[in-house]
């Protein structure tokens, strides 16, 4: 028996996320007292892949297949299934990120294995059965699933627990998944890649602004903060559906979901729609002139004012403190 952990890799680094789905893996491996093993879809570094020992994993299975570059979750779902048959895994650990949300489904269902989602903590075996601890009703409270299947696929909450690193080097190994054309449905035409910027589903740091900033072209307000914090930016929906900023930026419930460590929100009101997006953040900053927002009710820190007059100050202060430092 093993825990097998889905890996991706982006540019030749390993995806924060992968990281933490990993690290989520090896700990479950460690309390079941069996291997840690994570499966690499796609061309990558194998000295890349090796670092993935630093938080646990004995041995990586390398299908390297020009082919899945790109995510087909027709072609990712056999690959990591046979992975799952070759380690002998009967837990599998994906992060619930888009690619994790579109493949974990359609495994669990290949697998024959019960499925959770968005875990947000380790989970607890009580003989054959685990109980996996997640956020529900837009994260207002947790709920605890008890999963009895002799095979469990569990998918992690992105930013929900601190990978802690070692000194250990797994070992990778070639791994070949088998597939033909006919396993692929997906043909990629080219690639439109956001250069520049911190992916938002990766930032630990994200600065989002919203209608209150009344036109893009007040959009330095965010901006200048987020250059100088290394942050990543963020919009609400009703930003971007005025071509504001690019969809790709949109957080919320029908856009991305964000979990960093520091999420500050200038001018946004706070509906129900973005908070589910946001919800999981270490820490909420909220800087809005009205006092009865919603977002002030699940901030940890809130200023109420002007964002014409508050940013540029809240700038200066930073700029001055790193400074100090």
């Amino acid at each position: 028996m093993a825990v097998l952990s889905f890996v991706e890799v982006s540019e030749g680094k390993i995806k924060k996320a992968s990281v933490e789905a990993a690290y989520y893996g090896s700990k479950t491996a460690e309390a079941l007292g069996t291997d840690s093993v994570a499966v690499v879809l796609g061309e990558a570094n194998a000295e890349e892949l090796a670092t993935l020992g630093q938080v646990g994993v004995k041995k990586v299975l390398h299908a390297a297949d020009a082919k899945l570059n790109h995510f087909d979750s027709r072609a990712y779902t056999k690959a990591v299934a046979a992975a799952a048959d070759a380690a002998g895994a009967d837990v599998v650990v994906l992060s619930f990120n888009n690619n994790g949300k579109l493949l974990a489904p359609r495994l669990s269902v290949k697998l024959k294995a019960g499925y959770v989602p968005g875990a947000v903590e380790l989970p607890q075996f009580n003989g054959g059965s685990a109980s996996v601890k997640k956020n529900v009703f837009s994260g207002k409270a947790s709920a605890t699933f008890t999963v009895a299947t002799g095979k469990k696929v569990i998918s992690v909450n992105p930013n929900s627990l601190s990978p802690v690193r070692g000194g250990g080097s797994a070992t990778v190994e070639t791994f070949n998944a088998a597939l033909t054309d006919a396993d692929f449905n997906v043909v990629v035409k080219g690639v439109d890649k956001v250069v520049g910027e911190i992916p938002l589903t990766e930032a630990e740091l994200v600065v989002s602004g919203g209608r209150g900033l009344k036109g893009p072209e007040n959009w330095h307000l965010v901006t200048d903060l987020a250059k100088e914090l290394g942050a990543a930016t963020a919009c609400s929906r009703a930003v971007a559906d005025v071509d504001w900023r690019p969809h790709h930026e949109h957080v919320g419930q029908t856009g991305l979901t964000v979990r960093p460590n520091l999420y500050i929100a200038v001018g946004i009101s706070g509906a129900i729609q973005h908070l589910a997006g946001v919800n999981g953040s270490k820490v909420i900053v909220v800087v809005n002139t009205d006092p009865e927002a919603p977002f002030f009710k699940a901030a940890d820190y809130g200023i109420v004012g002007d964002a014409f007059e508050v940013m540029p100050k809240v700038l200066e202060e930073y700029r001055k403190f790193k400074a100090a430092h």
